[in-house]
């Protein structure tokens, strides 16, 4: 099987059956079958990072999932819980390695891939080291508090130097430079650590290194086994996992596919049970010397690879083969998703999937060389839709049993070309592969955590024959609001003008994000001067095109510099004055976090009332930022910032804040509880503001980090606030995460207000898009000269991970529908709806829209269209035609044409087509060239 990169922190080598461990017996010296064969502690020497090295001295695979390795001082007084735990996951073969990573520094070689990693910081000389078949931290620390109510969860121990509990006698100090090194290549164990330890050179050896199997009967068993002969249905079964797991078998099959690590064998002739599958993966390590279309026996030990919450995939693992033959051929079975009872019957085997199949997540596609796809359009988060419960489980089963993995079929990380890419480049969430997909049913983990989801996935067999659709194309403008205000809302992804080198914007250099910490640790952005550029250049873009009149943003650096940094690149671009940071808190320091929301707006647009403020209560790690802005027109409204708490970084089941915080299963993920406390609080705040203000319009905006559907969001709008995205978006989405699509980021509003929303839209500028794209140097040449060329571009597009919603207001002074042959608004922003028949519309001074009915025939004359300030809403009549073209003008359905010094708007039901456009409106002193796509509403 493809083997994850250990980058992504998924074990590379751990597998096999789930077995009991055996229980550590200090009393009687027992040796354990897993133990720990190295442990250094000098991390920034010889190498970069402290590390762990555990062995499989046995002949039977053992399951480590739930294992830990534990920390203590030598003499201290502190227990071994009091430094926190390294978990394990996974199964370790016999005779192989398990690396675990621990405390890092940034001097130093870089360790080899590691299997595990963790934070313990191990003592160079003296100390303890527990390997534990359990998760949670021992509360002891075998000196001043005994461990002897510990021992069965204690699988191996090493004491060393003056330490003062150990097996037998301690083993010898180490150095900086130094390691202990488990005598026999890690067979030994005689019960003494003094006797089974020495010090020497460090080397770390991983899950990948060659298996170095036991001699003689070593707490395992190092007797010769006669292979059992089966077939590779009879070795699948017809369950998740073989029965014969551990067992050493004999099996023959055809060669159908090769990886980097393995190769896939499936049966000549298979048993004709549609439960059991005919595949099966043979496990090499290294690249494989088989070829496809050879016939071979095999022999191997049956594992069960994964640790992930959702399966395992059965293998044959340190295998040998006999060629039987060549040049056999195996037909793929056709199939289509979903599939009847799942892809687990057809695991291994070569299959052809029909299409089309759909681009759900590509974050993962320049790395690792993996697509998401579905059958059946997009993916939705199940909790973006339905409230958490039967409704919302049902949907994510429907998600599991639609979606597959498109696979490169190597563990090799950025590799050149990127697989997959379409015939523009990278595709995008939404885009299609059109199938069908000839190639081999794999299984494994699909997010970058061992624990997170796994997925089925398909590795074709020729990946440079696949078929591609632009389905999903970027969109090439901003979304236009409906409405006098234009109010945005962006996540901007750590924008920090101290880089995580310690350089600042400015050129100063030392400097760090948070006082006592260090830059690297506390600064989230960008990592140099030149990536920070690149990042700038982007966000500007974006900020610049979406041209709204007041934004809120979020993940901005916590300090006084970072946002009037971001406000002078925009007025570069777009003029001295522009934009402005809003006065009072917004320009300042607030809360706890590194990273803070602010507000920006434009000051011919709009006008402060009083400074922007935050909300100090303790609930929020993240304070919200208000502010309220007057209208030329004298109109006022409330903008309220947010970023709630996000689900990651869980609590532990025992932490004080655990209540109603720790990840329940129901979708909402970690730290609902305290979401939707924030969320109850904003509630009580944002009621004082409209006392404060003098307007009830408030609009709640930013990232929530919870979905339209989850309890954050329903604290608000079954309480009074409104959400307005369902009547614009069927499907609104801003992020893209384990494969679905869902929006974080949010536009809730005042019930006074909802009325009043005009429009609102997620411009799908990032999250649909291939993360090669961002600002990042790594990765990409010429940072990386084996890695493919660098995609980024100064624009739009992967500015953020995140959408930006955009929302038009309609704060008028006047509602007005036109009459008669000649009609005036008035002196203030007026929206003006105007049906057929021929008439003479002036809308005065102000900011005017011009909304036309569906049956708007022509005959009208706008006297005094302004083009940048006043609008014409040609909705109704588009729709009238069933036009549904996102930019009317680009395609040709609505066209302008000069009439002297006048122009002509006219509309085309079929653009190109036969049917005969038809004139609408004449703006009168108007040229063509001052009109574009902001001065429709379509």
């Amino acid at each position: 099987m493809t083997r994850p990169s250990t980058a992504r922190s998924v074990p590379s080598r751990l597998r096999a059956p789930r077995l009991a461990p055996l229980l550590w017996a200090l009393a009687q010296g027992a040796g354990a079958q897993v133990v720990i064969s190295q442990v250094y502690g000098g991390n920034g020497n010889t190498w970069a990072s402290d590390y762990v090295e555990l062995f499989n001295r046995g002949s039977t695979a053992v399951d480590v999932s739930g294992w830990s390795v534990q920390y203590a001082s030598a003499t201290g007084t502190g227990a071994f819980a009091a430094n926190g735990v390294t978990a394990l996951a996974g199964t370790l073969a016999p005779g192989r390695y398990l690396l675990v990573k621990l405390a890092t520094s940034t001097t130093g070689t870089a360790l080899p891939a590691a299997d595990a990693s963790g934070s313990l910081n191990l003592s160079g000389s003296n100390g303890k080291v527990v390997l534990a078949n359990t998760a949670n931290g021992l509360a002891c620390n075998g000196g001043s508090i005994s461990c002897a109510a510990y021992a069965a969860q204690v699988v191996d121990l090493v004491g060393y130097g003056t330490a003062n509990w150990a097996e037998g006698t301690a083993a010898p100090a180490a150095s900086a430079t130094s390691a202990l090194l488990r005598a026999g290549n890690g067979c030994t164990d005689s019960g003494n650590n003094a006797a089974d330890f020495s010090t020497g050179t460090p080397a770390p050896r991983n899950s990948l290194t060659a298996a170095a199997p036991c001699s003689g009967n070593e707490g395992g068993g190092g007797s010769v086994v006669t292979p059992l002969a089966l077939t590779i249905p009879a070795i699948q079964g017809g369950s998740g996992a073989s029965a014969y797991a551990g067992r050493l078998v004999r099996t023959e099959g055809v060669v159908t596919r090769l990886t980097n690590a393995g190769y896939f064998i499936q049966a000549l002739v298979g048993d004709g049970d549609d439960a059991t599958s005919d595949g099966l993966y043979v496990y090499t390590a290294t690249a494989p010397t088989v070829a496809v279309g050879q016939l071979l026996r095999v022999t191997g030990t049956v594992t069960e690879f994964g640790s992930t919450p959702t399966g395992t995939v059965t293998e044959l693992t340190s295998p040998s083969a006999t060629l039987l033959g060549s040049g056999y051929s195996i037909a793929p079975t056709p199939l289509r998703l979903p599939l009847a009872g799942g892809l687990e019957r057809v695991e291994g085997m070569l299959i052809s999937l029909a299409g089309p199949l759909t681009v759900n997540q590509n974050y993962f596609q320049a790395r690792y060389g993996q697509l998401t796809l579905s059958a059946g359009g997009r993916l939705e988060t199940p909790t973006n839709r339905h409230r958490p419960g039967p409704q919302a489980q049902a949907l994510a089963a429907d998600n599991a049993a639609r979606r597959i993995v498109l696979d490169d079929g190597s563990s090799l990380q950025n590799v050149q070309p990127t697989p997959f890419t379409g015939p523009t480049g990278a595709l995008r969430g939404g885009d299609t592969v059109t199938g069908p997909i000839v190639g081999v049913v794999d299984w494994g983990p699909s997010t970058a955590s061992a624990t997170g989801i796994g997925d089925w996935r398909i590795l074709p067999l020729d990946i440079g024959g696949l078929g591609y659709a632009i389905t999903h194309p970027r969109p090439t403008t901003a979304p236009a609001a409906v409405g006098n205000v234009k109010l945005a809302s962006f996540n901007v992804l750590n924008y920090f003008t101290t880089f995580t080198n310690g350089v600042t914007a400015s050129g100063a250099s030392g400097q760090t994000c948070v006082s006592g910490q260090s830059a690297s640790a506390s600064c989230r952005g960008a990592s140099n001067a030149a990536e920070f550029e690149r990042q700038q250049a982007k966000i500007v873009a974006a900020i610049t095109a979406i041209d709204a009149d007041a934004m809120g943003l979020m993940e901005i650096q916590n300090d006084t510099v970072s946002a009037q940094n971001l406000v002078a690149a925009l007025n570069a671009r777009a003029g001295a004055g522009t934009w402005a940071v809003a006065p009072g808190a917004a320009a300042g320091v607030f809360g706890s976090d590194a990273i803070k929301t602010t507000v920006i707006y434009k000051p011919a647009r709009l006008s402060p009332v009083g400074a922007s403020g935050v909300d100090g209560d303790g609930v929020h790690n993240r304070p919200p930022l208000a502010q309220t802005f007057a209208l030329a027109n004298g109109r006022r409204f409330t903008l309220v910032v947010n970023h709630f708490k996000s689900k990651g970084s869980c609590p532990a089941t025992g932490d004080a804040d655990a209540a109603g915080n720790t990840d329940s299963g129901d979708g909402q993920g970690c730290w609902n509880a305290l979401r939707t406390a924030q969320a109850q609080r904003l509630r009580t705040w944002a009621a004082g503001l409209q006392a404060a203000s003098g307007s009830a319009d408030v609009v709640l905006l930013g990232d929530f980090n919870a979905y339209a559907q989850e309890d954050p969001i329903a604290a608000l709008t079954g309480n009074g606030w409104v959400d307005p995205t369902p009547r614009f978006e069927a499907f609104g989405y801003s992020y893209v995460f384990d494969g679905a699509a869902g929006r974080l980021d949010h536009a809730i509003v005042s019930a006074a207000a909802a009325a009043k929303v005009g429009s609102l839209a997620h411009w799908h500028i990032n999250a649909d898009e291939s993360l090669a794209h961002d600002y990042n140097l790594e990765f990409k040449q010429p940072a990386c000269a084996t890695c493919a060329p660098d995609p980024y571009a100064a624009t739009v597009y992967r500015s953020s991970d995140h959408d930006p919603v955009v929302l038009g207001l309609n704060l008028y002074d006047a509602y007005l529908t036109a009459s008669g042959a000649s009609f005036a608004g008035t002196a203030g922003d007026d929206l003006i709806t105007i049906g057929a028949g021929r008439r003479a519309v002036a809308g005065g001074a102000g900011r005017d829209q011009f909304a036309l009915t569906a049956d708007a025939a022509g005959g009208l004359t706008l006297a005094d269209f302004t083009p940048g300030s006043d609008l014409l809403n040609l909705r109704a009549v588009l729709q009238a035609l069933r036009v549904s073209a996102a930019d009317p003008l680009a395609s040709g359905h609505v066209a302008c044409r000069a009439s002297g010094t006048d122009a002509v708007i006219s509309v085309d039901p079929d653009a190109a087509g036969p049917a005969a456009a038809r004139s609408l409106a004449l703006l009168k002193n108007v040229g063509c060239g001052s009109l574009g796509r902001g001065s429709f509403l379509f």
